[in-house]
């Protein structure tokens, strides 16, 4: 099989960026056998490049910042990246860069890559679902691809062994991703300067506690109780 790397882009492949606020990576691990300990890593950031069409194409990048572990607590915040656990201090990031794709249906597909954590790379792969493909109903109106993801892997084939009465060995992770398409893709419809009217399916929300932008056609009617906008007795201005 030949690496993505290798693979000439195609003409509908795209750049799209991992939005770092609506990209998380939840992790649960065995408690020394009470409960699945449940922790979050927030803040990821790397690039997606895919042609919805042919996901056989696509190439995935992505590091996630270890120092952002939160499993709730500080003081297991603070073990979980010690020196014998995930070692942040020396290894700060995770990273995963895709191999291959393997396609499953129009919406399910398995990405194959390269985990590197705690200065070990091993091959895992990513049960991929793609969600949604469409321009985000909010500024900037960026065209969006949104992703679930499920991996399960052994901490000790990273080197993450210590205290094995108490952490399990098997992590499995959930991901949820957002990619916004990066500006200069070379696709004028993404350009907020250039936008054209909505498509089909692209519908504008209103966001809350926002008034969205009205325009009155000519002629219409401007009066209030035309529009619906008329106040009534005792109603606050």
């Amino acid at each position: 099989m030949t690496p993505l790397t290798s693979l000439p882009a195609s003409a509908a492949t795209a750049r799209y960026e991992l939005d770092p606020v609506h990209t998380r990576v939840l992790f649960a691990v065995s408690h020394a056998g009470y409960s699945q300990a449940l922790g979050t890593v927030s803040g990821s950031r790397g690039t997606l490049e895919f042609d919805p069409e042919d996901w056989s194409s696509a190439r995935l990048d992505v590091s996630v910042p270890l120092q952002r572990v939160d499993l709730g607590d500080e003081g297991w915040n603070r073990a979980t990246l010690a020196r014998n656990l995930l070692d942040a201090g020396r290894w700060p990031e995770a990273r995963f860069v895709s191999t291959r794709v393997e396609p499953l249906a129009a919406d399910r597909f398995i990405v194959h890559g390269q985990l590197t954590l705690r200065g070990v790379t091993r091959e895992v792969p990513l049960e991929v679902r793609f969600n949604s493909l469409h321009r985000h109903p909010m500024p900037p109106f960026r065209r969006t691809a949104g992703f679930s993801a499920h991996a399960r892997l052994s901490r000790a084939a990273f080197g993450i062994d210590a205290w094995p009465n108490v952490i399990g060995d098997e992590v499995e992770l959930r991901i949820e991703a957002e990619a916004v398409r990066a500006r200069g893709a070379g696709d004028a419809a993404d350009d907020p300067d250039t936008l054209p009217d909505a498509e089909p399916g692209d519908d504008v929300e209103a966001v809350p506690g926002e008034a969205m932008p009205a325009t009155v056609p000519p002629g219409a009617a401007t009066d209030p109780a035309a529009t619906g906008t008329e106040r009534h007795e005792n109603e606050p201005a």
